[in-house]
């Protein structure tokens, strides 16, 4: 028991959440240098011959130059195993990241210096508050001109309604960036024009009230400004309180440049000793601490096609409790069997290994034959609980999708189908119809150039696609026959389980069937 709880106490799964151009891939990146994951950090845009993000790998990916599926990566670092949970900005796939920070115990935002607060990153810290997770914030990019961080922080925390500490400050920014100011340790961290913070750098230890001192390292004119600052934050800032922080209540901001590798390692090293080893989670009424010797886990995510060279399905799953066992039996408990996890492997993006152990925090893939499905939860046969659900958006934007060339007509069947299980995507098919066409629902548009993408870079089809004006999406959830409605303006669609959907142009079609059929109940999507 006593080795169980030091694995287990020494893991750390975070998510890194921000707008799209933040900077939190490059972040993620210096995280893999410092814990040697990497050699060398990818480059997120530039040249094809240039290397791409370890974090990004799908084909689209590295064309556009952003993150559209979150990636999983594990690696050590000062005695920690940590897990880091790359999301998408996008807004066009929330939804993913959205099931990422189910799986996360903490999150960590990043936010542009020179824009401050943007709407991805507003919706993305309204789920991490609902859930009640700790948020760091990192505040990136001051080699750049940046906005006051005074306002910056005014604006965290009217638009968040938390508090926030800053645990360094930043001493001027752009071309005019000295450096930052250890406000616990009183000490500076120089950015020098040598080396452009590219190296790991040591800290000065530095009274602030030192003048000649201050005057060598950053000039009289930035030691005076730099002292203003701090006597101001001393007497108006929130008070440190760490349990503040891991209850999402007070959010610890930290100032730096990830390109430039500037503020990384200070962030690491206090970041994780201020977040939590992994949390326990509810299943109904019974609480899972992580603790408990029994494995359990959830899955929070499915994805096909990662490897090119064996066009598998793996079932991302997040370790709630216990330790998880190769070749031993376990309980799915949707699917009311027992049954051994397949090529258990943990992930560095693509990359994977297959492993012996794992333990809670931890997140593994397994080799997933079409049985799992977001949510689903597997357990040890004798303690056959079963955790929360993870809600699903509804599409809002719909498109006919009409395969062209009709001798790809099983990998086009194929194609959708498995895209479909996966859960960002929605698809449907038209009852008692083929597959040579089927409706497609997302929550942004630029899912559909990911759909076409992947259908021709992973299954060889190309398709014609046509826009519907169809904007909500309703289950019928009294067994009503479709067949005997009367429906008008309204389309019928099927997913691959067989349950029956209307589409609708106006919640004014909405209501008129509900009129017009009488004890016809309908329910939202992801109900």
């Amino acid at each position: 028991m006593k080795m169980l709880e030091q694995e287990i106490n020494r893991r750390r799964t975070f998510a890194i959440i921000s707008h799209p151009d933040a900077g939190k891939t490059t972040l993620t990146e210096k995280f893999l240098l410092y814990g040697g994951a990497i050699q060398t950090a990818g480059s997120v845009k530039g040249k094809a011959s240039d290397r791409h993000a370890v974090s990004d790998w799908m084909e689209m990916e590295k064309k556009r130059g952003i993150s559209i599926t979150s990636s999983v990566m594990q690696f050590e670092y000062d005695g920690y195993c940590i897990n880091i949970l790359d999301t998408p900005g996008h807004q066009d796939f929330s939804e993913d990241t959205y099931r990422t920070l189910m799986a996360a115990d903490s999150a960590v935002m990043v936010i542009d210096a020179a824009k401050g607060i943007e709407p991805q990153t507003r919706k993305l810290f309204k789920v991490c508050a609902m859930r009640h997770i700790p948020i760091f914030t990192f505040i990136n990019k001051l080699d750049h001109e940046a906005r006051d961080p005074f306002d910056l922080l005014d604006e965290l925390e009217k638009e968040f309604g938390i508090g926030t500490y800053p645990m360094n400050w930043p001493i001027g920014c752009g071309v005019s960036f000295k450096g930052v100011y250890d406000r616990d340790g009183h000490k500076i961290l120089a950015f020098g024009d040598s080396h452009r913070g590219r190296d790991r750098l040591s800290s000065i230890d530095c009274d602030i009230n030192d003048t000649a001192r201050m005057d060598e390292l950053i000039g009289s004119y930035a030691r005076e400004e730099l002292t203003e600052q701090v006597e101001l934050l001393d007497g108006a800032c929130f008070d440190f309180d760490i349990e503040q922080v891991r209850t999402g209540k007070l959010s610890p901001v930290f100032f730096g440049s990830a390109l430039n590798n500037f503020g990384v390692e200070f962030f690491l090293e206090h970041f994780l000793k201020m977040t939590t080893a992994p949390l326990s989670r509810q299943a109904g009424e019974t609480t899972v601490s992580p603790f408990d010797e029994g494995f359990s886990a959830f899955v929070f995510k499915i994805q096909a096609n990662m490897n090119k060279a064996h066009r598998d399905r793996i079932a991302f799953m997040r370790i709630v409790s216990g330790k998880f066992e190769h070749d031993k039996e376990y309980f799915h408990v949707q699917g009311g069997k027992a049954l051994k996890l397949s090529q258990p492997q943990q992930m560095m993006a693509q990359e994977r290994s297959i492993i012996q152990e794992a333990y809670a925090g931890d997140i593994i893939g397994v080799f997933d034959p079409g049985i799992f499905s977001i949510g689903d939860t597997v357990c040890e046969k004798s303690n056959k609980i079963q955790f929360e659900g993870i809600p699903t958006f509804a599409p809002e934007c719909f498109a006919m999708v009409e395969q062209i060339d009709s001798m790809k007509r099983k990998q086009f069947a194929k194609g959708m189908n498995q895209i479909a299980q996966e859960g960002a995507i929605q698809i449907f098919i038209e009852p008692n119809g083929g597959l040579e066409r089927v409706y497609v629902g997302v929550v942004g548009m630029l899912q559909y150039d990911v759909l076409e993408s992947r259908m021709k870079n992973e299954y060889g089809v190309t398709y014609r696609q046509y826009p519907q004006s169809y904007q909500y999406i309703r289950r019928i959830a009294n067994g009503a026959d479709p067949k005997k409605l009367r429906l008008f303006d309204v389309k019928w669609v099927q997913d691959f389980h067989g349950h029956d959907f209307l589409l609708f142009n106006s919640e004014w079609h909405i209501s008129h069937t509900l009129d017009n059929n009488e004890g016809l109940e309908l329910v939202e999507f992801g109900h």
